[in-house]
Formats: structure tokens, C-alpha cells, sequence
């Protein structure tokens, strides 16, 4: 029975995320080997290189941008097929499809990312800080001071649990193999080109788009399973987690990563999100949570409190569904 519910598609799924969690992406490996993240980055930069010029009109782009999108999806999709068909000539093979599947999830490099802000600023102060901070969010790091140092390295905790951890999950559950790679292509382009402004509102329009399509349900899964953190954390208030995510993720300019942010500014009692600047522009973006602005780096490691715990419980479901076939 245990050896039937490991081979299942939760059961793997369940081994994937023990293994990311545990072990992450080795760097030895991605320095000899492309990470396929950088593939999917190399056939969108040819793509765009192809289809996105400047003289051509807003419908070519738009339709250069529709047709990229569809390629990357076709392509990662069929090397998640033939992935998902050689390991099942291989004896054992569900433990390398679990191997596999690991690469493209995030807990453990997630973690690390934003726990090295915290441990930046306690080695060299602010300045630290903000560098380290930097690897992580694209705003500009010396308009931050210690409060939104910590609360954008919350925000990305919050944010890409939900579009790193989940959202994934989520898809090879539904789709195996092909719908993970797929997911990921397609996450990879909305990060590339998905941007509003002059060179990606039309190429950019479809990944975009697709991108809050395939994290519609994975976003708000990803807060259900934040309020179940905050619920069984000592210092967690799960109450206001679930108030602030009803109240304030609509609010959010993002039609997803409102979910997981209010979920967690509610949970650690602060405000997340907030106005904000980006290559010297403000963007004046909706408050998620009613409690404090003035976060803290202590209030990192209460994030990743959270973190660990959400995804222990995503771990704890899908071990409980492969069980029960």
C-alpha cells in the first residue's frame, strides 16, 4: 500500500517537495548542467528578439507575444511528456520523476533567499541589508530603510510561496510532468515580458495574462494554507489572517499576489504591500493587513516561521491524498 501511494501522482509530488525542502538545487549541479529555467529564458529571448521589434505595429507584437507564449507552452509541455515516459522505463523510476519534479519547486531556495536579508542586516546593519534585498525584488534598495528592507523580504516570502511552491504543486498534481514544466515556461515568461510599459504591454499581453489565469487557484489555496500556519504558530494570529486576506487581497493591483501577502501581513500583525518605488518611480499600491508598518528583521524569521509551517502542511496534504488514492 505505502509503496502503491508513493507511485501515485501525490505520492511523487509528496517526494518532490521533501526533496526541495531538504536539499534544494544543488549548485555543483547548475554549474555544470543549464538549469531549465535558463532554457525557457534562452527561447523567450530568441523569441522576443524575433518577434518584438520596434517597427513593427502593436497588433504584430501582440500576436508575436500569442505565438511565443503558445510555442513555450507546447515545448514544455512534450519534454515534461517525454521526461514523464523514459523514467517509466527505469526501474524505480517515480523516484527520479520525484527528483525531477524537486528542481522546479522553491521552498528551500526561497528560504534561503530571504532568510540571508535577515542574516545580512545583523552582519553589516542596513547597508547589508539592502544589498542582500536586492537579489530578491526589483525596487530600488536605497529608498528602503529597515522597515522596508524586512517588509519586501516578507512580501517575496509571501509571494512566491504561493507562485514557487504552490503554484507548481498544483500543476503537476492536476497535469503530471507537462504541467509543471508548463507552468514553470510560462511563469518564467510573465517574469521576462509580462510587464506594462512601453516594450511588453502588447508582446508581453498573452504570458501576462495566462500567468494570473494559471495562479488563480494556487493563489488562494496558498493563503488557506498560511491561515493553517498562523493557526498552530505561538505567536501566529490566524483570525486576522483570514480577515485581512477577505478585506484586502482585492485591493491588491495584482489579481493573485494580494492572497498570500494580506494572508501573511494579517498573521504577523503588520501592514505589507504599500506604496512603493521601482527605477525611481512611486507606485502607489493598495496597504494589505490593518497592523504595523514598521516591520522588523526579527519579523523575517517570523515569516519564514510561517513559511516553513505552510509548507510542511502542503507536504502533510499530499502525503494524506496519496494515502487515500
Amino acid at each position: 500500500m505505502i509503496e502503491a501511494a508513493l507511485q501515485s501522482t501525490a505520492g511523487i509530488l509528496c517526494l518532490a517537495l521533501v526533496l526541495d525542502a531538504l536539499i534544494g538545487d544543488p549548485p555543483a549541479l547548475w554549474r555544470r548542467l543549464p538549469h531549465p529555467v535558463v532554457l525557457f529564458g534562452a527561447l523567450i529571448g530568441w523569441g522576443e528578439a524575433r518577434w518584438n521589434r520596434v517597427d513593427a505595429g502593436d497588433a504584430a507584437r501582440r500576436q508575436g507575444g500569442v505565438l511565443l507564449v503558445v510555442l513555450l507552452l507546447l515545448a514544455a509541455a512534450l519534454t515534461g511528456w517525454l521526461l514523464h515516459r523514459l523514467v517509466s522505463f527505469v526501474s524505480y523510476g517515480w523516484l527520479l520523476e520525484a527528483a525531477i519534479a524537486s528542481v522546479f519547486l522553491a521552498q528551500r531556495s526561497l528560504h534561503d533567499h530571504v532568510i540571508a536579508v535577515a542574516k545580512a542586516f545583523e552582519a553589516d546593519g542596513l547597508p547589508g541589508a539592502r544589498r542582500a534585498v536586492s537579489m530578491i525584488v526589483g525596487r530600488d534598495p536605497e529608498q528602503l530603510d529597515e522597515g522596508g528592507v524586512s517588509r519586501a523580504a516578507i512580501e517575496t516570502a509571501a509571494e512566491n510561496f504561493s507562485d514557487g511552491v504552490v503554484a507548481p504543486a498544483f500543476w503537476y498534481l492536476l497535469a503530471g510532468l507537462p504541467g509543471l514544466l508548463a507552468y514553470k515556461a510560462l511563469n518564467t515568461a510573465d517574469s521576462m515580458i509580462g510587464h506594462k510599459n512601453a516594450r511588453y504591454q502588447e508582446f508581453g499581453w498573452a504570458a501576462a495574462r495566462l500567468d494570473d489565469l494559471a495562479n488563480l487557484i494556487p493563489a488562494r489555496f496558498s493563503a488557506a494554507l498560511i491561515w493553517a500556519a498562523a493557526f498552530v504558530t505561538p505567536r501566529g494570529h490566524a483570525r486576522s489572517s483570514f480577515r485581512a486576506t477577505l478585506r484586502d487581497a482585492r485591493l491588491h493591483r495584482s489579481p493573485n499576489a494580494g492572497w498570500p501577502e494580506a494572508a501573511m501581513a494579517g498573521a504577523l500583525g503588520l501592514r505589507l504591500a504599500g506604496p512603493r518605488v521601482y527605477s525611481g518611480k512611486k507606485v502607489e499600491d493598495a496597504w494589505m493587513g490593518a497592523g504595523g508598518a514598521d516591520a522588523g528583521m526579527g519579523d523575517i524569521r517570523r515569516a519564514l516561521v510561517l513559511f516553513r509551517l505552510a509548507c510542511g502542511t502542503l507536504i502533510l496534504l499530499t502525503g494524506v491524498l496519496s494515502l487515500a488514492g
